[in-house]
């Protein structure tokens, strides 16, 4: 649970114990609210805020604690590398054409804050990029696109129309990047926001 410190703290001297100080540390945990049959729909000026503070709260905040934590020990290593994952909703706002299938009123939209979050992701990458790097800790932040997953049929045909490379993302097209990121063949790479989305956000 990022949002919860004492726990991280655990988690970390458990590694270092067991590994020795890490070098690599992923943020992966995110908060979303993809529709759900039968779901309850906000129009926008009613969407709650206490939603909104849940995925701040893990998109953002626990993301920053997570950093937080991890910063002794990434230090005493030497350095390091740190990989935010961020999403192309922090660059571009989601479409709402892409839901009006869905046939609930009102519509479904993507939460706000969820954007926001990821927009946050990337300011925040390149704030630690610039406080780290003479620790020797890069920070930077890889942005999927649309990943298969359990979408219904018309969301993923309407989305891949809107991909140059005429599909949805796959777990495997994140692999690449990440290890890019993490790795030494990133070593003079810092406060980036890598975009991995088939060329979503080229048009």
């Amino acid at each position: 649970d990022v949002t919860d410190r004492p726990a991280l703290e655990a988690a970390r001297d458990r590694i270092v114990a067991a590994l020795g100080p890490p070098t690599i540390l992923v943020n992966n945990a995110g908060v979303d609210q993809p529709p759900a049959a039968g779901g309850k729909t906000h129009r926008l000026e009613d969407v709650p805020l206490e939603a909104g503070r849940a995925i701040l709260e893990v998109n953002l905040l626990g993301l920053f604690q997570v950093c937080q934590v991890f910063l002794d020990p990434m230090r005493s290593a030497g350095g390091g590398s740190i990989v935010n994952i961020g999403s192309i909703y922090g660059r571009v706002s989601p479409d709402p054409a892409l839901y009006d299938h869905l046939g609930v009123d009102p519509p479904f939209l993507e939460p706000p804050l969820y954007g926001a979050s990821k927009a946050g992701v990337a300011g925040l990458t390149r704030y630690l990029a610039v406080h780290l790097g003479p620790s020797g800790i890069r920070v930077n932040t890889l942005s999927p696109g649309g990943i298969h997953g359990d979408q219904d049929s018309v969301f993923r045909a309407r989305f891949e129309r809107r991909v140059p490379l005429g599909r949805m993302g796959r777990p495997d097209d994140l692999a690449g990047p990440l290890l890019f990121l993490a790795g030494g063949a990133s070593a003079y790479v810092t406060g980036i926001e890598l975009v991995v989305d088939g060329g979503f956000t080229a048009w």
